[in-house]
């Protein structure tokens, strides 16, 4: 994009909104980053960085995060370190491997970003991929600088060896010296028992009246002059080993950095791409939490070759950063220009925020072309080639310009560089001068622009531009409001009307003279007076019939929110009625597939003995007959909902069945054990040894009920039982007295199993009384038979001590 002119950015404030965006950036790596953003002319790279930020909000809605603190700007360390024979200083290097450090650490995080993001972020990881591998190249940096700045041993072995030889010659002059002290403390020669550092040779304190006694170099004297710092001749050698292992290591450090510096030129290209990506992505992180704190939209582009502006509840970020630091809200603005529409000229009154308006539309279009999200409920902009401004007051003393002269230049400035891809901005357009040469001069510039083809916002007070505005086409009037009732301004843009600049009634509230307020009302010339009348009900009339709209508007939300509720709740029972009908007709189904398979069997076992296929033909024909009943009678009960609460609607349904009764199933074509009900239509039973739940309708017919006799059930499971005497009647009492225990064991055994499979609840037992050891041996036995409920004596009348009544399980 064509840079803008100073004036531009100054009165558009983009600079500003740089700086506070700026402040969402924490390195300053990023903030450098930001200090570059600028609009642009490109399409796929406004798209892209729109794209950028949209993905990076995601990623922080779901708590993603990345720590960019501390990140420093290290293109030209990079530069240096390419540079042949050059070396970094240590903590450079740190700077770049930290900056290379976080690049991976953001490699790994764009491969593999958070589950709970909704999209991918394809212009996140088109980014994210100029980052190299720099796992190799970090692994020969790791475990050689610590955290304060320096090397660590582990940083080469010759450095590790140095060093522990310095320790030792260390540790050496400091017995020698500790030594030596003791000596020269029995005659109170030293001044202190200590050991002391000068010039990286180690010295003792020795008192100035007793330097002869201590034997050496003298290495400076203390600030009070009382105390010398002398080097003993005995550990002179000793010192001077320890300065050659010094100066070693150093040589060993200024190889490593050099080491250091190579490997960090090598991948110099590398590197920059991995920092540069770094500050780019921290943008980004700033464009986010702006847009989130400030509620913005990403921008749309109109598509090539049209002009097409609408912007939806638009908010001034500066504005509304100032109005939130006093606890107030800022006044959307709602604006639309198109190709039938390519002008719009505000008026009103003063303070009611028609600049706000201008600089609305001119800061968010810059915003939108330099990738950033627009505070506003909907943006819909074009690309401009430039964006054209005159805003407030240019005069000038040091070059001799009136404001109406600084107006008139800027203005011939602007309409020189204009083109039909520009947005143009004037304020108070014909002010500063005579009003009627003014007026004129408006209108003119106004139809100027027009003939231009750019889009134009203007501000004005001039009655001339307002009749423009109305008479002319491709121009659009607009006002923002005024309250009579409080002579306040209420900030809303008003689209499609003109509006009065109510001058007198903003003296008036300002606290004007009230003489003078009436003086000028009475020199307002007729015609004045009835168009500021007129504009004044017109503005009174806008305001009820956008309450009007607004609860027209709130009615059809009712209306739309009652219609979804109804058409909710029939979606819900045509849904439920369809369920119901799935679930007869699958019943219906399962009834006919298994009458059919009995059907098959018949006819298959008829076929293998007496090949009657008429036969066959009959009951098939008999069983679709039937079906198709079944379904035909199913499908208009459930449409007519009278099968409804009916449980005899449901024939094919088997109607009582109760907990150990023999059933038997469709599915499986199987007689099989109730064992447990567990609601109304489903049961839980046995089929030989596996269990399963059923539901009513899987059951063809009850074989055997719970209150049929043990040999009945059993037959009906298919079980071939017989009875020894099984034509005559099974007794009810047996008689086995004078029998031994055995024999009477072995007879009330087979007594009590025949009355069990005969299905009788209770029998007596007469063992007579004798001794009683017939009756203990026969009651104990009973207590532990399977099929024995319960055993008690009769009463004396029927038998007492000499008989059993036994209680059989049913």
């Amino acid at each position: 994009m064509p840079p803008l002119s100073h004036t531009s950015a100054r009165v558009l404030e983009f600079d500003a909104l740089r700086e506070l965006i700026r402040g969402y950036a924490s390195s300053p790596l990023g903030q450098s980053r930001v200090d570059r953003l600028a609009p642009s002319t490109d399409r796929e790279w406004i798209e892209n960085q729109q794209q950028l930020a949209g993905e990076i909000r995601s990623f922080l809605r779901v708590s993603g995060h990345f720590d960019f603190a501390g990140l420093l700007d290290i293109a030209s360390l990079v530069e240096k370190a390419r540079i042949q024979g050059s070396v970094l200083e240590l903590s450079e290097i740190r700077d770049v491997i930290t900056v290379v450090d976080r690049a991976a650490a953001w490699r790994e995080i764009a491969a593999n970003p958070p589950a709970a993001m909704r999209n991918e972020w394809l212009a996140v990881k088109q980014l994210s991929s100029r980052i190299a591998d720099f796992g190799e190249f970090l692994r020969a940096f790791r475990n050689k600088i610590l955290p304060d700045g320096t090397l660590d041993d582990r940083a080469s072995p010759e450095l590790a060896r140095i060093r522990r030889e310095i320790e030792k010659q260390r540790r050496q002059i400091q017995e020698s010296l500790r030594g030596y002290l003791r000596h020269l403390a029995e005659g109170g020669a030293v001044q202190d028992e200590l050991i002391t550092i000068r010039g990286e040779r180690f010295v003792i304190p020795v008192k100035v009246e007793q330097k002869r006694r201590a034997q050496g170099v003298v290495h400076g004297t203390s600030s009070s002059g009382q105390t010398i710092f002398v080097e003993p001749l005995e550990t002179i050698e000793q010192n001077n080993e320890l300065v050659r292992l010094l100066d070693e290591e150093q040589a060993e450090i200024h190889r490593i950095l050099l080491e250091m510096t190579r490997r960090i030129g090598e991948q110099g290209a590398q590197i920059r791409a991995g920092a540069e990506t770094l500050g780019e992505l921290e943008l980004q992180f700033a464009k986010a939490r702006f847009a989130e704190e400030y509620h913005c939209v990403a921008a749309e582009l109109s598509a090539e070759g049209r002009s097409s502006l609408a912007l939806v509840k638009a908010r001034h970020p500066l504005l509304e950063r100032n109005l939130k630091m006093r606890g107030e809200q800022a006044v959307p603005t709602s604006i639309e220009l198109d190709d039938a529409g390519r002008e719009l000229i505000i008026t009103g009154p003063n303070t009611g925020g028609k600049t706000v308006a201008l600089k609305t539309v001119g800061l968010l279009g810059l915003m939108s072309q330099a990738g950033l999200p627009v505070p506003a409920d909907r943006a819909l902009m074009p690309v401009f080639d430039a964006v054209l401004a005159d805003i407030g007051d240019y005069q000038s003393i040091e070059q001799n310009l009136s404001t109406f002269s600084a107006h008139v230049t800027n203005i011939d400035k602007i309409s020189r560089a204009a083109t039909p891809r520009s947005l143009v901005l004037l304020d108070e357009l014909g002010s500063a001068t005579d009003p009627e040469e003014g007026a004129a001069l408006a209108v003119a510039i106004a139809e100027h622009f027009l003939r231009i083809g750019c889009l134009t916002v203007i501000s004005t007070h001039h009655t001339s531009l307002k009749v423009f505005g109305a008479n002319t086409a491709g121009v659009v009037n607009a006002s923002v409001g005024f309250d009579e009732a409080t002579l306040q301004p209420t900030y809303q843009l008003k689209i499609g009307v003109p509006g009065a600049s109510a001058g007198i009634n903003i003296a008036q509230r300002l606290g004007l003279n009230p003489l003078i307020i009436e003086g000028a009302r009475s020199r307002l010339s007729r015609q004045a007076q009835d168009v500021a009348s007129f504009l004044d009900r017109l503005q009174v009339e806008l305001r009820e019939a956008e309450a009007e709209r607004e609860r027209l508007k709130s009615r059809e939300s009712e209306v739309e929110r009652e219609r979804t509720r109804l058409a909710a709740e029939g979606k819900k029972d045509q849904q439920i009625k369809l369920k119901e009908m799935e679930a007869k007709l699958a019943a219906v189904l399962r009834d006919f597939e298994y009458h059919a398979r009995e059907a098959v069997n018949a006819i298959q076992e008829r076929a293998a003995a007496q090949k009657l296929s008429k036969d066959a033909e009959r009951r098939i024909s008999r069983l679709r007959r039937e079906f198709r009943e079944q379904f035909d009678s199913a499908v208009v009960a459930h449409a007519t909902g009278a099968d409804r609460g009916d449980p005899d609607a449901r024939p094919q349904v088997v109607k009582h069945v109760s907990e150990g009764d023999t059933v038997k199933l469709k599915s499986v074509g199987r007689p099989a054990l109730v064992v447990r009900r567990m609601d109304d239509d489903h049961f839980e039973v046995e089929v030989g040894a596996m269990k399963m739940k059923i539901g009513r309708e899987d059951i063809a017919e009850v074989l055997v009920r719970s209150a049929d006799s043990p040999v009945k059930a059993a037959r009906a499971r298919g079980i071939s039982v017989a009875l020894g005497d099984e034509g005559g009647r099974v007794q009810s009492e047996i008689n086995v007295i004078g029998q031994t225990v055995d024999d009477a064991t072995r007879e009330v055994e087979k007594f009590v199993d025949r009355a069990f499979l005969a299905g009788l609840p209770r029998v007596r037992v007469v063992h007579g009384s004798g001794m009683g050891i017939l009756r203990k041996a026969l009651r104990q036995y009973l207590r532990q038979h399977p099929h024995v409920e319960s055993i008690v004596e009769p009463p004396q009348s029927e038998g007492g001590a000499g008989a059993t009544v036994v209680e059989l399980r049913l």
